[in-house]
Formats: structure tokens, C-alpha cells, sequence
């Protein structure tokens, strides 16, 4: 009889969930259960997902009415850059300045904080906001003569800096442009002080490095913001073997707020490591992925087309690696259990990441290739995503961030294949939303505005840019969780509220699915679980 008891007693106990949810309006994302009403979490994972969950209710449990908020599961940035942001959170970020007089004043203004010699570091100048031009390095030596200066244009793929960043990596008019890169030049041969993809690199090896202490804290503070924004895992596209240890630390010390998937960044003594042994494969950090670069990006004249841009009739853009490179790392990943990841923005990359993908898968596999941004390309190389089984990694605020001159750029027949989500769902190729901050603002209610209106924050264009690419909120809020959990093969571990899977979901301030489109950009995360655990609530 007492071991009846105590049995009956232990099954009591497992059954009393940690956290329970209720009077929800949750959207699921599973089409078996697409809605329901509360659910219940223990040990971190979804242990009843229903109506009532009341007999999950112990008297350590912790009960949360949701007063009919809506609840979505966590959303999953399948490409942001976790150091990118954290150093831009301790720099400048220059997204919003209208003028380069805007940026010169905030440089002078630091300069005169910090000891001569000391580098002035910063990013997301753009030069579409002051009129298209590329500023020169005079306004920025002016500001800053005794420093050295390197900002980051906001697509992380050219440089501005000032004559004593010039000096210090010794770029004369004599320097050669490096493979894949380009020094812009005036009218008298001498640097301008822009320096296009590769390029970025005579100055950046002269730049001293963060010490670890830096790169750790700056992982931290992106991973709080982003989990404040309602980030529960981020792909991180491009990492060290210096930041997954700083992601170690500060899982070990319990820090770490969200889940990241991490890509290793190119094809260096890491990758090789990785190669000798194997994917890591854990509840916070996953590195199963290698990270490509086949082109530069649009907006810096860096990504690679077939054809001259349409405002820029003696450039093509540039290369960043060769078919042969990409199909070699393809072969190793495929036989030591690896994803690739290759960032393509022009048509010409994109073909060139699909065709060297095609001889190594052949054709219709489980691999999970993927091709980060895809973001413009010749009609007919859609269908090789679908017989490859390629990934379409996109982000949809770059269609709202670029709409005013992508067309300029590429002119009437090619933008037909530029941000076309809609083209690749309709074929049945995975579609896995994100932003690419800090190129983009790294709040994802931001992207799921972007796909569903296809408009910026102001509304325009009326019926949105390129209307038919469009999607419906349910299709924006799977690439955001179901796909993005796909891309990274954890399916079976999030981007839908079910039974067994991990226990990461939101709780909104209004019904993404039902309030006008206009009101969805004013979301407001009020509460960010993350295996169970409540990181934030704003209730």
C-alpha cells in the first residue's frame, strides 16, 4: 500500500507543471491545433497545450493570466550579426542621419573624449540618404584629424574613413584593389576614403582587436536587446572561435537570454576544426553551419550581376569567391554532417551558389543549403531552389529599406526577380525571414510588417512595393518561426507551440492576425518565455 502511495505521489508531482498560461489566444502554428487557450511548461518544454491545463497547477507552479493576449510562439531571426550589434549599441549607429555634416559633427564631437590615435569606430552611414553620393574622407579628417576613422556603411559591405586610417594602412593611389574588393579613387587618382567589400580589409587589419572581455560584453548586450525585442533564437551568420567561447561563458554563467545557431564565419583553421569534429549540437548554442560570402551588396555596388547596374553602366559588381571554392567546402560539409549558408544578393552570385551547390547535392535532398538573402535573381534560377532543396534566407525589411532606388539600380526587367518572397513560396521553397542586423533594425515585428505591407513605417507606397510578393500574415509569422526553425533543423524542437517542444513563445500587446496592417508595426512584445523561463514582462 505505501508503495502504491508513493508511486501515485511521484506521478502527482511530475505532473505539476513550472509555468502555467491561461485565458491565451494562442496561434500555434501547428495546423493539427492551430489555436488554443493556455498552456503548461515544465523542465523547460511544453507539456499540455489546450483549453484547461488546471490539473498541471501544483502550489509551486507559477500562473499567468494573459487576459485574452495573443500569443505567438518565439520568432527566430534566421540572419542577424550578434557582435555587429552589440558594437554598434557601444559605438554610433549613423542609420538615421540626413546629412554627411550629421556625421562629421558627432566624430569631431567624439574626438575630442579620446586620446589622439585612438580609432573612431562606427557604422550604418548611408549614402542614398544624402542625395546617392559617396562622401569623400576630407569631411571626416577635417572632424578628426589625429584619429583614425572607420565607419561601416549600413550594409556592412563598404567603409568610410579619414586620411590618418588611409596612412596608418598605408593605401596610396599606387594600391592595387585587392581580390574582391575595390579603392575608390577621385578624378586625380588619389583614395577617396570608400572602400568597397575586400577592400575594407587594408584598414581593418590595422585595427586593433576587441579583447575578449569587449567581444563577451557585446554579445550580451545584443542578446538582451534582442530578447527584449522578442527574439527567442538567433542564426548568428558569421562567428569565431573567440565569440562561441564568449557564448560558452555565458552559458555556463546562466547570462544567456535567447538561443543561438551559429555559422561558422568562412573557410579558415575553424572550419577546419569543426570539419575533424563535428557539429555541436545544444539547447543555446548550435554550430552546424559554415558561412559563405559570394558577393558584395547592392547599395555599395558590390553585388555580382550578369549586366552593368542600371545607374552605374561600367560596373557589375564583385565576385567574393569561386564556384570551385564553394563546391569543395559544399563536399566537406555534406560529409561531416554540415549546412552551407552563402550570402547572394546579385543574380549573378546567386547562380554561381546554385550551380555549385547543384553538383554536390544533384538534386532534391535533406541537407538544408541555404542561401542567405537571395535577393535578386534571373526568373528562371528560382526553380533551382526547389531542385536543389535550397533555403530562400531573406529579409523582408531590406524590400522596404531599398524600395526608393533597388529599381534605379537594377532597372524594370531585372526587380521583377528582386525580393520576390512570394515567388519561392509558390514553388514550395522554404522562405526564412530575418533581418540582418544590425543592418536592419533588429526588431522582428519591423519584419513582419515589412512582409505583410510591403510599405515603411510612414505607409508608403500605398498598396505596397511590388504588391504580389506579399504575404499573408500567417505566411510571415511561419517565416519567422516554422521555417526559421526548418532552416536550422530543429523543427522538432521550436517554431511551434506543441506538446514536447521547447517552451519559447511571446505574448503580444494586440492580435498580430486580426488588428489593421497599419497598427502591426506598433506591436509590442509584453512578455518573452524562453524554456519556461520569463525573461521580460511589461505588462
Amino acid at each position: 500500500m505505501f508503495f502504491i502511495l508513493a508511486l501515485f505521489q511521484a506521478f502527482a508531482a511530475a505532473q505539476v507543471a513550472d509555468l502555467v498560461l491561461v485565458n491565451a489566444n494562442i496561434y500555434t502554428m501547428n495546423p493539427q491545433q492551430p489555436n488554443a487557450k493556455a498552456l503548461a511548461v515544465k523542465d523547460g518544454r511544453i507539456v499540455s497545450i489546450g483549453e484547461t491545463v488546471q490539473k498541471y497547477v501544483g502550489p509551486k507552479t507559477t500562473v499567468i493570466d494573459a487576459h485574452g493576449a495573443a500569443m505567438i510562439p518565439g520568432l527566430i531571426d534566421s540572419h542577424g550579426h550578434m557582435l555587429g550589434l552589440g558594437s554598434q549599441m557601444e559605438t554610433f549607429d549613423f542609420r538615421a542621419t540626413r546629412t554627411v555634416a550629421e556625421v562629421a559633427n558627432a566624430i569631431h564631437e567624439k574626438s575630442k573624449t579620446v586620446k589622439p590615435e585612438t580609432w573612431i569606430l562606427g557604422r550604418s552611414w548611408d549614402q542614398t540618404n544624402w542625395g546617392g553620393q559617396f562622401p569623400t574622407h576630407f569631411l571626416l579628417t577635417k572632424a578628426a584629424p589625429d584619429h583614425p576613422v572607420f565607419l561601416t556603411r549600413v550594409d556592412g559591405h563598404a567603409a568610410w574613413v579619414n586620411r590618418k586610417a588611409l596612412e596608418l594602412a598605408k593605401i596610396t593611389s599606387k594600391t592595387p584593389d585587392p581580390p574582391g574588393g575595390k579603392i575608390l579613387h577621385d578624378q586625380s587618382g588619389e583614395p577617396t576614403g570608400i572602400l568597397i567589400d575586400r577592400a575594407q580589409g587594408l584598414v581593418g587589419k590595422v585595427i586593433p582587436e576587441p579583447s575578449f572581455e569587449t567581444v563577451k560584453r557585446r554579445l550580451l548586450l545584443a542578446s538582451q536587446e534582442c530578447a527584449r525585442l522578442g527574439l527567442t533564437t538567433v542564426h548568428d551568420a558569421g562567428i569565431s572561435a573567440e565569440t562561441i567561447k564568449a557564448y560558452k561563458e555565458l552559458i555556463a554563467e546562466n547570462k544567456l537570454p535567447l538561443r543561438i545557431y551559429g555559422m561558422i564565419g568562412g573557410d579558415g583553421t575553424l572550419w577546419q576544426s569543426y570539419l575533424k569534429s563535428g557539429p555541436e549540437v545544444s539547447d543555446f548554442l548550435t554550430t552546424r553551419s559554415i558561412k559563405l560570402m559570394a558577393d558584395g551588396a547592392m547599395g555599395s555596388g558590390g553585388a555580382a550581376f550578369w549586366q552593368p547596374y542600371s545607374d552605374d553602366k561600367e560596373n557589375t559588381g564583385l565576385l567574393l569567391i569561386k564556384q570551385s571554392d564553394i563546391e569543395r567546402v559544399a563536399a566537406e560539409a555534406v560529409k561531416a554532417g554540415f549546412q552551407v549558408n552563402t550570402h547572394a544578393i546579385g543574380d549573378r552570385a546567386n547562380r554561381l551558389v546554385l550551380d555549385a551547390y547543384g553538383k554536390v547535392l544533384g538534386g532534391v535532398n535533406d541537407k538544408r543549403f541555404r542561401i542567405e538573402h537571395a535577393q535578386a535573381l534571373a526568373l528562371p534560377d528560382f526553380e533551382l531552389f526547389k531542385k536543389f532543396s535550397v533555403i530562400a534566407s531573406m529579409q523582408s525589411t531590406h524590400a522596404t529599406s531599398d524600395m526608393r532606388w533597388a529599381e534605379k539600380r537594377l532597372g524594370p526587367d531585372r526587380i521583377a526577380g528582386a525580393y520576390a518572397a512570394q515567388r519561392f513560396l509558390k514553388l514550395g521553397v522554404p522562405v526564412a525571414n530575418g533581418s540582418d542586423f544590425p543592418v536592419e533594425e533588429p526588431n522582428p515585428i519591423l519584419g513582419l510588417y515589412a512582409a505583410i505591407t510591403r510599405q515603411d513605417l510612414t505607409g508608403y507606397p500605398a498598396k505596397g512595393w511590388m504588391p504580389d510578393q506579399k504575404l499573408t500574415r500567417e505566411q510571415a509569422l511561419k517565416s519567422w518561426t516554422v521555417s526559421g526553425a526548418y532552416a536550422a533543423f530543429e523543427e522538432k524542437l521550436k517554431g511551434s507551440l506543441e506538446v514536447g517542444k521547447m517552451a519559447d513563445f511571446l505574448l503580444l500587446s494586440g492580435d498580430l492576425m486580426t488588428i489593421p496592417e497599419r497598427e502591426i508595426a506598433k506591436l509590442k512584445v509584453t512578455l518573452t518565455v524562453v524554456g519556461g523561463k520569463v525573461n521580460q514582462q511589461k505588462r
